[in-house]
């Protein structure tokens, strides 16, 4: 069976020094920004994707859980590409377990690229069928990662043709403090809008001057021009 220590080995041999200082600026791991205190050794994430893909099945459940609570992003973000396999290749009892593992360790799941690379493949798809409400006391959460992941992991729904819990959740984190937060959110509205317009359009109707600006244009990204200036200007 393999352990942490190759997978660390392998991520450290494959370290740049000049791109993990790309990455802590780009992922705000600097003295005030939103990734303040982790630390990257620059690996790139197809070589991390390549790693998870040799040590998935090799690598326990447990161990792999371990590799989540590690101080190197990339170890993090490469465990996280571990389970994502371990997922979607497992039983309904190991995928139960698999996503007990991400919501006992969200607080590591700390930045943009970890919950994106993992709440709509994991979360969203464990819930499709179950009791979703976790996602109530996600988006409630004071960490900010958490109501990321609440609002992604709507992105399982969305692709299945269910919108509800998307637009519950945007309600729900219309006023969010947190412009990531925005983000996803708008994200996730664009997503329904490629699906269904109309829906998106009706959730927008009522609600569009008080969404927050960076919410908005993500979320009329895809509309024609003069649509785009309506809601911009409030005309809509």
């Amino acid at each position: 069976m393999a352990t942490i220590a190759d997978v660390r080995s392998e991520l450290a041999s494959l370290a740049d020094q000049q791109r993990a200082e790309a990455v802590s600026r780009f992922l705000q791991m600097v003295p005030g920004g939103y990734g303040e205190g982790d630390r990257a050794i620059g690996v790139s994430v197809p070589q991390q994707r390549g790693v998870a893909a040799r040590y998935w099945r090799d690598l326990s459940l447990a161990e792999t859980e371990k590799l989540l609570t590690s101080s190197v992003h990339e170890e993090r973000l490469t465990s996280l590409f571990i389970l994502v396999r371990k997922f979607a290749r497992a039983d309904e009892a190991e995928r139960g377990r698999v996503f007990d593992v991400i919501l006992a360790n969200t607080g590591h799941i700390n930045n943009w690229d970890l919950v994106d690379s993992s709440a709509p493949y994991i979360v969203g798809p464990w819930l499709i069928d179950k009791d979703r409400t976790v996602l109530d006391r996600l988006a409630g959460s004071s960490l900010v990662w958490d109501r990321r992941i609440a609002i992604m992991a709507t992105f399982a729904f969305i692709k299945a043709g269910d919108f509800r819990w998307t637009f519950r959740l945007s309600d729900r984190l219309l006023r969010d403090p947190h412009d990531l937060v925005h983000k996803a959110v708008g994200w996730m509205l664009r997503e329904v809008g490629n699906r269904d317009r109309a829906a998106e359009e009706e959730f927008l109707a009522r609600r569009y001057r008080a969404v927050p600006r960076v919410m908005l244009r993500y979320a009329i990204e895809k509309f024609e021009p003069q649509r785009r200036g309506e809601y911009l200007s409030g005309v809509v």
